[in-house]
């Protein structure tokens, strides 16, 4: 009897002991990492924090993500971006501050993801009425022949300028844009501005406005303008062609040619590719249209929607699109979330 009581109680100090050793390391198993919080660059403009929503939405409830957003102006977010306080931009202008860019890449900072729409535009246009008319509005083509820049003398009094009418108005951007001073240096290359008087909007407003106003009432109008943007999506506009981009007219501050391309691209912190490697993926494939961006914004001004229903807008009228961005079981936890 004592034998197997000193028996029992040396394994049970055996096994406490065993406990004891093995208790400390029970925590130490490998834990899933935590996934971080993505913070997207909300830039001040419609269409940049409309993607935001949309890759938000998706990183949500397709992968399992917090996020949130920071807004701040251009150069502002991209010194968080370089720092990590941010972690997308979404919508990167790229020659726009092509410095900034240039210095972030290079330093390995920051990964470009691509293009998020490769086919941004910005130049001269006219209602498409005006060269082809609208039978259903009992408009007839008003300048059949109207296709470039070098037609434009043969049309002036059709866009006669109201305060001068021995010339026609081109309608110019907005005083202090770099755009402006190229549009004006534009009209006098083509030889334009011994027809047209170069007229400058007051503000967006009032250059889309003008836009609008004319093709409300089918009257003709000719000016400068760019795209992604809301009013590009609502009217049927056609662009004038220029001879294509040349660097030695820019470079000699002629600009006899088309803009210079614009690269929109999806700008991530360097740190992601490790801590999101499954959000890294998506925004690779993640691309758009120019059109598509035109539709949404048109959206947005039509239904005076906020950035979060455009968002959802877009999820809905472009699933066979955004799809073939993520896997299939992502796709659909992301269909099940939508409303």
């Amino acid at each position: 009897m004592y034998i197997k009581q000193k028996l029992g109680i040396k394994i049970f100090m055996v096994t406490l002991g065993l406990l004891l050793i093995l208790i400390p390391f029970t925590g130490c198993a490998p834990k899933a990492a935590e996934k971080p919080t993505l913070i997207f660059h909300d830039l001040s403009w419609d269409s940049a924090q409309v993607h935001n929503r949309i890759a938000a939405f998706i990183a949500e409830h397709g992968y399992g993500y917090e996020t949130d957003f920071i807004a701040s102006e251009t150069a502002a977010g991209w010194v968080g971006l370089r720092s990590g306080d941010i972690n997308i931009n979404m919508e990167s202008w790229t020659e726009n501050i092509q410095k900034i860019y240039d210095e972030a890449i290079g330093s390995g900072d920051c990964v470009d993801l691509g293009s998020n729409f490769p086919d941004s535009w910005q130049g001269w246009l006219v209602p498409t009425f005006v060269i082809k008319g609208d039978a259903e509005r009992g408009i007839e083509p008003m300048a059949p022949d109207l296709k470039s820049v070098f037609d434009l003398p043969e049309y002036w009094e059709l866009f006669k300028d109201p305060e001068d009418p021995t010339k026609g108005r081109f309608i110019n951007s907005i005083p202090g844009w770099l755009c402006t001073a190229i549009n004006s240096q534009k009209l006098k290359t083509y030889g334009l501005d011994e027809y047209y008087t170069d007229f400058l909007a007051g503000s967006d407003a009032a250059l889309s406005g003008s836009m609008v106003a004319a093709c409300e009432k089918g009257e003709p109008w000719l000016g400068y303008y760019w795209s992604p943007t809301w009013v590009l999506g609502k009217l049927d506009m056609t662009p004038l062609e220029e001879p294509p981009f040349d660097q030695a007219e820019y470079d000699a501050e002629t600009y006899g040619c088309a803009f210079c391309p614009t690269q929109v691209n999806i700008i991530v912190n360097a740190s992601l590719l490790d801590s999101a490697p499954d959000i890294v993926e998506f925004l690779r494939n993640y691309e758009t249209t120019a059109a598509q961006n035109n539709k949404v914004l048109a959206y947005m001004q039509a239904n005076e929607a906020s950035t979060d229903e455009a968002a959802i807008w877009f999820l809905q009228e472009y699933e066979s699109l955004w799809t073939k961005w993520v896997p299939s079981d992502v796709a659909d936890k992301v269909k099940a979330a939508l409303p």
